[in-house]
């Protein structure tokens, strides 16, 4: 039988009550209801009393307690500076009951010009840096307050903000400073309590007391007019932030993510080397750290093409060196630092503080400022009513003076008349209708102030004092009197401590990164092998030789395997690759790992959701199709077909297919032309065709295409051209290669224009020496001086070599010898650089 769950029991509390009554009385209560009562008991006490600022002056009440006490020592701006030890002290034996390290730790905080935008605390000695260093131990360091923190604390003397017992009860301590300064932005904090976290940015005064300004002129004025002058934050590291959208989206809400990025620039040295150079960083990044992790990046090769890294920082000032090889793009590197580090990095808004010292709550930046001119409205209120009552009471005592000087003789004939000091002042008070304060303040008159210029000033004061009253009691009467007060105070404030902004700011979002930032859009050389192997390598792989050489060893396919395809593109090119079974695939280059040259290479199915009966037959760079409106596709069995060039905008992952195959045929060739241009066909047997591209009618990808040349026997087709209507015809040239190493280019005229599908006419002249045609296609004249030949032999031997050392000859000419072989060797594939 399964056990009944057993009714949770009370558990036993004695009771102890502050006065002893009950002492011993044991009370049942719930352990459910003791935890949950006590959690958030501790959870409200660390939201309350250690986390969040106060959203009045925008500190947490350890900072506050650091500055009230630093206030009562008289460690003004313009005392000396004292022990933080004694300060520490001071602190926690009165007003912070926690360890002398937490104290100093934010102690330290108020003193960090990189940490605090307007730092409040003025230090002697070393506070640290930002490469992480902790500050020295708090008996070698000295501090007093800064002159920021002399507004923060101003007027506190004159029962403006609220007092509260400290923790023994012993002394009273401000609930919160009466901040002069709108601190909450000014500075910001960050903070983690239970449940809740607050990370307020900093900000520029001068922008803060110019919204706030206006905000005291226009309650009505939205986020957007505020950020006319509330830019955005301004962190003490300088650096840039991105999106002003991004930026009012945060102010709006409260809540936000402001990308910051380092301010770095590119310098060109002598010799062509160029180098990166970091003068601001982004906010609260550790230098020392992102220097290790930059090195650590390195190492681990994710990042190349720097050569050097230095930090030559001085005190308040950032620099670091990063030297890069000759060979590396400066930008991309740049692009890559910014995608790995902290050179770039997020500033997480959470504008969370605490309102009436109660209730946390989410704030957006207008809920911010109207809390602060609230806050000062109060302050300036209870300031005049201060400085009133003040003035009032010395009114009331200068009348006093006043009655006596009047009544002088009679006066002091009943001061010498009574027994004592008592009995003078009740005389004084009958006698003459004083009060108790007035008898009390003239028996305390000294003889000098009955001299006649003393007189005057006693009659000149009361005048003043007189005038200020009216003064204040307008200002009491006139809530616009308070907010042109807010206003003057900020002004002063702003013309006493504002600087010019650090934080660049621009308002477009930040670059998404993209591989194409952090890859160098260069030259490159792409390989496939019949057997599928695919690899990227440089041009400069291959040095450039005299025609009839043996060539340097270039790939080394496995055993068995030959190189089919090997073609130059940019590592930022979109390329299509067209199987033999007619499907085509979408691949970037740069995704096509680099290998040295006699590696291997790696499978093709690890890039293409291709099978091991399909083969590469045609790659293009979808990059280069924009330009023209059809897609030309060739079978080895001579079937042509033609595609508009828009039917490849999307490739899926797993292929299109790009044209209907019938048995036995393969797709061999894929290539780009204007709708009005001139196709030619080469056979391995040395047969060609030119006829005009509009004999052939645009198809749907689905289609199998028309004839293009009629074949004979064993022939099939292994070469193809587009001749563009554009150029002209003499400049185009037909290049053949043949089997055993000799080639050949001749002119286009001597080719005529026939019809698609007849069987052509002799494109050269092929015997046992030369070998069949492997290779054949369409080359631009203009062009021949800038460009390579690259033959590969199917052993894996290159040779490249200037196309002008080709020789021009007949049409039905073999050719001359363009690489020479060992034992069996031949031709497998040719292409251009």
């Amino acid at each position: 039988m399964p056990k009944k769950d057993k009714k949770e029991k009370p558990r036993l509390v004695v009771a102890n009550h502050p006065k002893g009554e009950g002492i011993g009385k044991v009370e049942p209560r719930a352990i459910t209801q003791e935890m949950e009562e006590s959690y958030l008991d501790y959870a409200m006490s660390v939201i309350i009393s250690r986390a969040l600022p106060d959203v009045r002056d925008g500190l947490k009440p350890v900072h506050r307690r650091i500055l009230y006490a630093m206030w009562n020592m008289g460690l003004k701006p313009g005392a000396k500076t004292r022990k933080s030890a004694t300060v520490v002290g001071e602190v926690m034996g009165k007003y912070h009951p926690h360890g002398d390290i937490a104290i100093y730790d934010s102690m330290v905080h108020m003193i960090q010009d990189f940490s605090m935008r307007y730092p409040l605390i003025a230090g002697q000695g070393n506070f640290g840096s930002v490469d992480g260093d902790a500050a020295a131990a708090m008996r070698y360091t000295e501090a007093k307050l800064a002159p920021v923190a002399e507004e923060v604390m101003q007027d506190i003397e004159k029962e403006t903000v609220d007092f509260v017992p400290n923790y023994d009860g012993t002394l009273k301590e401000p609930q919160f400073l009466p901040a002069k300064l709108p601190n909450f932005l000014l500075n910001g904090t960050m903070g983690i309590a239970v449940g809740m976290a607050t990370n307020i940015p900093p900000h520029n005064l001068g922008e803060l007391c110019d919204g706030i300004r206006y905000l005291v002129d226009h309650p009505q004025s939205s986020v957007e007019e505020l950020m006319q002058f509330i830019k955005a934050p301004d962190f003490p590291t300088g650096g840039i932030i991105f999106d002003r959208e991004e930026i009012k989206r945060a102010y709006a809400t409260g809540k936000g993510g402001i990308v910051m990025r380092a301010k770095a620039g590119i310098a060109e040295k002598e010799g062509g080397y160029f180098r990166i150079i970091v003068q601001e960083l982004p906010y609260q990044v550790n230098k020392a750290s992102l220097l290790e992790k930059i090195a650590s990046l390195v190492k681990e090769k994710r990042i190349d093409g720097i050569k050097d890294l230095r930090d030559e920082s001085s005190k308040g000032e950032i620099r670091i060196i990063i030297d890069l090889k000759k060979d590396a793009y400066p930008k991309k590197v740049l692009n890559q630092l910014f995608k790995l580090t902290q050179l770039q990095d997020v500033f997480h808004i959470n504008i969370l503080a605490i309102i009436g010292g109660i209730q946390p709550q989410v704030l957006t930046l207008k809920m911010a400022l109207e809390y602060y001119i609230e806050h000062r409205k109060l302050v300036i209120k209870r300031r005049t009513e201060f400085e009133l009552r003040r003035t009032k009471e010395r009114v009331h005592i200068l009348k006093g003076f006043k009655i006596a000087l009047t009544y002088l003789d009679e006066i002091i004939k009943t001061i010498k008349r009574s027994r004592d000091r008592e009995v003078a002042k009740v005389n004084l008070i009958k006698k003459f209708c004083l009060t108790e304060v007035q008898a009390q303040a003239i028996l305390e008159m000294r003889l000098h102030q009955l001299a006649n210029l003393e007189r005057l000033k006693i009659l000149d004061e009361l005048k003043e004092k007189q005038r200020i009253i009216k003064k204040l009691e307008k200002i009491l009467d006139s809530p616009k009197e308070i907010l042109k007060i807010i206003k003057e105070e900020l002004e002063e404030s702003k013309n006493k401590f504002a600087d010019v902004r650090r934080t660049q700011i621009i308002s477009s979002p930040v670059d998404k990164f993209t591989p194409e930032d952090l890859v160098p859009d260069e030259p490159t050389i792409i390989t496939i092998t019949r057997d599928g192997y695919i690899k990227r390598l440089l041009p400069e792989a291959f040095r450039t030789q005299i025609r009839g050489g043996k060539g340097v060893i270039g790939l080394a396919p496995k055993e068995g395997d030959v190189v089919e395809h090997f073609f130059t593109t940019t590592t930022h090119s979109n390329l299509l690759f067209f199987s033999t079974s007619g499907k085509v695939f979408q691949l970037k280059a740069y995704d096509v790992p680099v290998a040295s040259r006699t590696a291997k290479g790696q499978a093709i199915q690890n890039f293409l959701q291709i099978s091991s009966q399909e083969k590469i037959s045609a790659v293009l760079s979808f990059t280069e199709l924009k330009d023209f409106e059809h897609l030309v596709m060739v079978t080895k069995k001579g079937l042509i077909k033609k595609v508009a060039i828009r039917n490849f905008e999307n490739v899926r992952r797993s292929g299109l297919i790009a044209i209907k195959l019938r048995e036995g045929d393969e797709l061999r060739w894929a290539k780009a032309s204007g709708g009005k241009d001139e196709i030619i066909l080469i056979t391995k047997n040395g047969q060609s065709i030119r006829f005009y591209e509009k004999d052939i009618r645009p198809m749907g990808r689905g289609a199998s295409g028309v004839r293009g040349i009629r074949l004979k026997g064993d022939d099939k087709v292994v070469g193809m051209g587009i001749i563009m209507e554009k150029v002209p015809e003499i400049r185009y040239q037909l290049l053949v290669i043949m089997e055993n190493g000799f080639g050949k280019r001749s002119s286009l005229k001597n080719y005529r224009r026939q019809y698609r599908g007849g069987s052509g006419i002799k494109t050269a002249k092929i015997t046992q020496k030369t070998g069949k045609i492997v290779s054949a296609g369409i080359l631009d004249a203009k062009e021949k001086g800038e460009k390579d030949l690259i033959i590969i032999s199917s052993h894996g031997q290159v040779i490249r070599l200037p196309i002008q050392s080709v020789s021009i000859l007949g049409r039905a000419t073999q050719g001359v010898r363009l690489m020479k072989f060992k034992g069996e060797d031949r031709i497998a594939s040719v292409t251009f650089v």
